[in-house]
């Protein structure tokens, strides 16, 4: 969003305009909506301001819920922006510890300071980026414990500040067509600022949840987060935001229900073994904090093959922590003879599971070409070494 844009977007005439809108549905409507638009007179700019808004408040309906439709957002802040219901969960950590002054550093546009200011909380929510910082009064406006600063992180005066947040940008500069970061040191505030912050200091530090493991600091919390079976963030917590005892944390969320598996480290596998009736694929919250060894023995079960990410075992144990399903058979791994066992059994509708097999289901689906009426899951995997096919159901 360019500066003029949002100038017009802030006006008087640009909310009301914004909030008069029909809720976004296709592309198709773009075009009959500029043309009703411009004859009403409205400017080239605000035009493009209220549709683009228009479009990311129905996009950001899967992150902020109802919230969105009240909000402003960029399409690089929304990308990065914290879902509500984790943002909530980093926000209680801050209120069970009793800071109640909290300096959010790289705010974007205000989702983390929203739940802070939520449960009132001071929060001071800062941004460099001028169009962001915007953005993020407007959201924060409501919250009368919020106040918002556009300054780099590095230059905020933290001697009242109980708390720290950081959610440091993982992509370039601007606020369309981003390009994600490789290296943490070009992080906008760095990683070498945030570590050092949290030297001495309660900081909690939101990370991608591909980040190099090697450079998590053995004095923080590290906990992955997965929300609806999407892995989401990592989240590094220090000071008194770290939980006494836990270094290794899988944090798994679906609608309402929240489910966690802690270690003090990461956990030993299980010893591999027999393919039993039931596998099981753990949460990707729970293989990014490496401990599928602890859920294997919660399960009863082992692992089925060395460096593969399933476990089985012989009877059904209900988790929240993986999916689970029933063995029905194994069926012969070339792509020829699959086809046939498929074709055979009547199997229509196919879900493909992989690990360890370098297969695209996408592709694989439309070479096997099936039209039975029946449905069913069909996991690729090893076991004891070699490709295996299995049909199985979910449970």
């Amino acid at each position: 969003m360019e500066r003029s844009e949002l100038v017009a977007l802030l006006s008087p005439e640009g909310l009301r305009l914004l909030d008069s809108l029909p809720p976004y549905r296709s592309e198709k409507d773009v075009l009959r909506i500029v043309s009703d638009l411009r004859k009403q007179g409205h400017s080239p700019a605000l035009v493009a301001a209220v549709l683009t808004q228009s479009k990311l408040r129905r996009k950001a309906q899967a992150k902020f819920g109802d919230f969105a439709s009240s909000m402003l957002f960029t399409e690089a802040g929304l990308e990065q922006a914290t879902r509500l219901p984790v943002a909530a969960r980093h926000a209680g950590r801050f209120r069970a510890a009793g800071l109640g002054r909290v300096a959010d550093l790289g705010c974007g546009i205000g989702g983390d300071a929203l739940a802070l200011a939520a449960l009132e909380l001071e929060v001071t929510a800062v941004d460099a980026d001028e169009v962001t910082a915007a953005i993020a009064s407007f959201n924060l406006a409501p919250f009368p414990t919020a106040t918002v600063e556009q300054r780099r992180a590095e230059d905020v005066d933290l001697r009242a500040i109980d708390g720290v947040f950081l959610d440091p940008a993982r992509r370039t500069a601007g606020h369309t067509q981003t390009e994600r970061l490789v290296d943490p040191d070009d992080y906008t505030p760095s990683l070498g600022f945030a570590y050092e912050l949290a030297t001495g200091r309660s900081v909690g530090l939101k990370l991608g949840p591909g980040f190099d493991r090697d450079l998590i600091p053995s004095t923080a919390e590290a906990q992955w987060v997965s929300a609806d079976g999407q892995v989401v963030e990592l989240g590094l917590w220090f000071g008194a935001l770290a939980r006494p005892g836990i270094r290794r944390a899988a944090l798994v969320l679906r609608g309402d229900q929240a489910d966690e598996l802690v270690a003090d480290a990461d956990s030993v596998d299980e010893e591999t073994g027999p393919l039993g009736e039931y596998l099981y694929e753990p949460d990707g919250a729970v293989i990014r904090a490496r401990l599928i060894g602890d859920l294997a023995r919660r399960l009863g079960g082992r692992m089925l093959s060395e460096q593969i990410a399933y476990v089985t075992a012989d009877a059904p144990v209900e988790t929240p922590f993986a999916s689970g399903f029933r063995i029905l058979e194994t069926l012969p791994a070339g792509e020829k003879d699959l086809r046939r066992a498929l074709r055979q059994r009547g199997i229509g509708t196919l879900e493909i599971k992989k690990r360890g097999v370098d297969v695209d289901p996408a592709a694989l689906r439309k070479r096997l070409a099936l039209n039975g009426d029946r449905p069913a899951t069909l996991i690729l995997t090893r076991v004891a070494g070699r490709h295996t096919a299995l049909l199985a159901e979910r449970i």
